[in-house]
């Protein structure tokens, strides 16, 4: 097996058994705000337009490129599709050309009429993604891989089950706006900084023990910040608390815990898999400058895009657009129906859009009306042509445009509530319907594990991720080392969001986890 990196999360698979596009990404995304790095579009794009296969694993824009993959890409592949509940990837594909799709069905390999045996795992929780993302193992009979990309499985039966792999493919950077973007001190910048970089390195190499293939190759992150207002996101000194470490960052982190069997690919690199073993090719001499001189090579990547980010600026406005009632008209009956959101949040939210409008988000209430001085709990600032523009294009994932871009400014009072974003990534009925039928009925788990002196749910309240996998109990604390969530094991409560309380009780002696009767700790 073959396979040549196209950048960020992209991947170019030339099997035994045909060849797979996976995740091609050119163009901008996120206004403008991220593009890929190191540098992908002095590539020959034409050698990889006619794959038999081609697998966009979600909608987030550094991996679904629209353009390209109407112009790049032949629609007469065959789209490899996760099995989601809704149908957002399949109609936005065919929106674009593409006719022919194998569903393949979630933890179920599936040998296709080629000859390769694939597996998609799809995640379908609304934080997963814009409604779903999804991982990839590959198996032609020579070699065995697992793309996981930026896919966070909770469990992993049955990617293990389709091993063992050759090469594990995953992200290891952050992928958004926490802290960069919020009304903090330099320090607690700092502070938050330091531990969502911690944590997504220890959550990377968490995923590189549990898959255990023979060499990990890191991927899909981080961009490049080449907008002068953005420029300082990147990471330019190695620093502890940016959260978007280079690919040599995680390789060295790698090395500190032990394992030295990662290998670095950048846009052209081959990496060829025969009998196990590995060997990979770059681009030319200089195909590491991008880290080793990474602010020199930024500034002129910034330059190259100059005109291109400014066309993009010049295009947001859309004048004459009166925001409290067109935000009221597509809100509100979005409010209304969505029971489980407005609980979770439970609370005002307001919307600052540039210098001149302020309007409250309520989720008691379940209105949009004008700010009028009251306390709200959670705060947004916009830059008014950016709303003008979602508006003017009716778009129904803010999560997946404009927070992303990090154009923008936040405050809250409290801790991180996932539902504030859930609701704007959800901003349209059918979504809203998908949200909220999900969380009615997530299942009661009635299997529970021991974890020190503890029986808890077998699965977090936050993603469901499989404690017996994520789950340090520390005394009387849980971390779930997937997102980093914590709980009070004494009263079940999350003490690092407004998230749902965990079921734990103190395990007997000889305590049967699974036959025990349980006993529910409410909530303080």
């Amino acid at each position: 097996m073959k396979v040549t990196s196209v950048g960020h999360a992209g991947f170019y698979f030339e099997t035994a058994a045909g060849t797979v596009l996976c995740d091609p990404w050119v163009n901008p995304a996120y206004f403008a705000s991220w593009f890929p790095f190191p540098d992908n579009s002095g590539l020959d794009w034409a050698a990889f337009r006619n794959p038999d296969y081609l697998y966009v694993s979600h909608l987030h824009r550094d991996h679904f490129d629209p353009d390209h993959l109407r112009e790049g890409v032949s629609h007469d592949t065959t789209v490899l599709l996760p099995d989601y509940r809704t149908p957002d990837l399949e109609d936005t594909l065919r929106g674009i050309g593409f006719s022919r799709f194998v569903t393949v069905p979630s933890g179920q390999p599936v040998e296709l009429d080629s000859g390769l045996r694939v597996m998609i795992v799809a995640l379908t929780s609304p934080s997963d993604g814009p409604i779903g993302d999804s991982a990839l193992a590959l198996d032609d009979g020579t070699a065995r891989i697992l793309n996981q990309n930026d896919a966070k499985p909770g469990s992993l039966e049955q990617l293990r089950a389709f091993g063992p792999y050759d090469v594990h493919f995953l992200q290891f950077s952050g992928a958004n706006w926490w802290p960069m973007v919020y009304d903090l001190s330099d320090a607690a910048k700092v502070a938050f900084g330091t531990s969502k970089r911690a944590n997504g390195l220890a959550r990377a190499f968490r995923y590189v023990e549990e898959v255990d293939a023979r060499y990990v190759v890191p991927c899909a992150g981080p961009a490049a910040f080449l907008d002068a207002e953005l420029m300082a996101y990147n990471d330019l000194d190695d620093s502890p608390a940016n959260p978007f470490p280079d690919h040599p960052a995680f390789v060295e982190y790698m090395h500190e815990q032990g394992r030295d069997n990662a290998k670095l690919m950048v846009p052209g690199s081959v990496l060829t898999i025969i009998d196990g073993k590995v060997d990979v090719v770059h681009p030319g001499e200089d195909a590491f400058r991008p880290y080793h001189e990474k602010a020199k090579y930024l500034r002129a990547y910034a330059e190259r895009r100059r005109a291109q980010i400014e066309a993009e600026k010049a295009s947001w406005p859309a004048p004459g657009i009166d925001f409290l009632p067109a935000l009221k008209e597509w809100f509100e009956p979005l409010l209304a129906m969505a029971d489980h959101m407005c609980a979770g949040v439970g609370a005002m939210l307001l919307l600052e859009i540039g210098d001149h409008t302020q309007l409250v988000v309520d989720f008691v209430e379940r209105e949009v009306r004008p700010w009028a001085g009251e306390r709200c709990r959670y705060r947004f600032r916009f830059a008014q042509p950016m709303v003008e523009r979602l508006i003017a294009d009716h778009e129904i994932d803010w999560v997946n445009s404009l927070f992303l871009s990090m154009r923008f400014g936040a405050a809250r009072v409290g801790p991180y509530n996932e539902f504030v974003y859930t609701f704007f990534k959800c901003l349209s009925p059918e979504r809203m319907a998908y949200a909220e039928q999900w969380y009615a009925t997530q299942e009661d788990e009635l299997e529970e594990i021991q974890l020190g002196g503890w029986l808890v749910q077998r699965t977090c309240p936050h993603r469901q991720a499989d404690l017996g996998y994520f789950g340090e109990v520390e005394g009387d604390t849980l971390r779930c080392s997937m997102h980093g969530y914590e709980f009070d094991l004494r009263s079940g409560r999350c003490l690092t969001a407004s998230d749902r309380p965990i079921r734990a009780r103190r395990a007997a002696p000889d305590a049967d986890p699974l036959h025990d009767e349980r006993h529910e700790v409410p909530e303080d």
